[in-house]
């Protein structure tokens, strides 16, 4: 029984991955496998499929029929584990060089439907107004219930130039919304900065790419050539960001680290364990450092949080995290195919668990509006009584203002860097 029961075994995996060109990975992988098969349950899956070949109603395409079979039992895992077919596999790869075609928003699945984790920085899904937490129902009048969210972004992609409808349940909304959007070739600018006032600078990463981490070193250098060599305090600004490379986060984490653990992972296979450390070099040199998220901040984002947040080196601001903190692999099959899976989970250095749990910010900071008054005999109650506050007397920075006005948690992140270094400063 011991010689039948492994040539068995490998028999009826081999018919399950006929088509797929899988058969070389499954006898490596068998090969490898410390414990059984479970031969009744791989015996029953040989069996329907043979009964579909023979009595489905319509004649069956075998390697679709077992591709299906794959994508079912991958996704059935959890929402980030799916299987890549060539074409998917492709754009996979070109994503993370950061140019493809589409729509530049990250997704996930919740309850059957689409979940926008975010909208990615100046491509047609952001100028278009979707967001955070937005569940897509229906695409192009397709239900997307049911659909793999490989299929979804599948059925998302297309020609740039051409145009796609998105029906969306937003929270709070009375009724579902309607966004048509014309795709196009998404060109990532993964980090932009600027400075805030003098010896404030303000850094945005909108996706951790393979270069990120080197994009992020130029750019504070050109911010502190600005500031005639230092700055007194930055603004890292993660919000909308769902992530990316782990190559790229843990670079960026070391920008502003000079030791410690940065992040490390754990898994059942100790192959997916690692580990990773910051280098000497802190480019900042210690000055005051505010990281604003938000709940579009997600895993990669996430693992730069929790580093700085950890080890005392930033101040978190903003609205608690998506908590994506499980790690895919990417294994390769034959034909060009791969498989996403989920191997093991991040961890920050303090030991805690990111994925479902999100970072928490030190100081929480909701996404506010301010509106300019323009009426000015309205008296201190009656602005009370409509949530607003009198504007002062005394003259004010247009700039500043205007910042407030555009976006207000990053005028409070400003507020909040002035403060500390005030505070440093006695």
């Amino acid at each position: 029984m011991r010689m039948i029961r492994p040539l068995y075994s490998t028999a009826i995996l081999l018919i399950l991955a006929a088509g797929l060109g899988l058969g070389q990975t499954v006898w490596a992988e068998r090969q490898q496998a410390n414990a059984d098969l479970p031969l009744e349950e791989l015996q029953a899956v040989a069996e329907v499929y043979a009964r579909i070949r023979s009595h489905y109603v319509d004649e069956v395409d075998d390697k679709a029929l077992l591709e299906a079979a794959v994508r079912g039992m991958v996704s059935s895992l959890d929402p980030h584990s799916t299987f890549l077919d060539s074409s998917e596999f492709q754009a996979l790869q070109e994503g993370t060089r950061g140019e493809f075609g589409g729509l530049g928003i990250e997704v996930g699945q919740e309850d059957g439907f689409i979940k926008v984790i975010a909208p990615i920085d100046d491509t047609p899904a952001s100028r278009a107004g979707l967001r955070p937490g937005d569940l897509i129902t229906r695409i192009d009048d397709k239900p997307v219930k049911g659909m793999s969210l490989t299929e979804a972004v599948k059925q998302m992609r297309g020609e740039p130039g051409s145009q796609i409808t998105l029906t969306v349940v937003r929270e709070g909304e009375d009724r579902p919304l309607t966004f048509e959007i014309t795709r196009a070739v998404i060109q990532v600018e993964s980090v932009r900065a600027r400075m805030l006032e003098p010896g404030y600078g303000y850094l945005r990463i909108s996706q951790f790419q393979e270069r990120t981490g080197r994009d992020v070193r130029e750019a504070l250098s050109e911010l502190k050539r600005e500031a005639d060599g230092s700055l007194r305090g930055l603004v890292l600004d993660l919000r909308n960001n769902p992530g990316g490379v782990l190559d790229g986060a843990v670079s960026v984490a070391d920008v502003f680290l000079s030791n410690g653990r940065i992040v490390y992972t754990e898994g059942r296979d100790e192959r997916a364990e690692m580990s990773f450390s910051a280098t000497p070099v802190d480019m900042l040199h210690g000055a005051p450092l505010v990281v604003l998220v938000n709940q579009g901040s997600a895993s990669a984002s996430e693992i730069v949080a929790g580093a700085l947040q950890d080890h005392g080196r930033a101040v978190v601001m903003g609205s608690p995290t998506f908590g994506k903190g499980s790690v895919q692999s990417i294994l390769p099959l034959g034909r060009g195919a791969a498989v996403k899976l989920t191997t093991a989970r991040y961890y920050t250095p303090g030991g805690r668990s990111i994925q479902d749990k999100g970072i928490q910010p030190d100081i929480l900071s909701e996404e506010l509006r301010v509106a300019r008054v323009e009426r000015e005999d309205m008296s201190p109650a009656e602005l009370e009584r409509h949530g607003l506050r009198q504007r002062p007397d005394v003259d004010r920075d247009d700039e500043t203002e205007s910042l407030a006005q555009r976006d207000f948690t990053l005028y409070e992140a400003l507020n909040l860097l002035k403060g500390v270094g005030i505070f440093t400063g006695r």
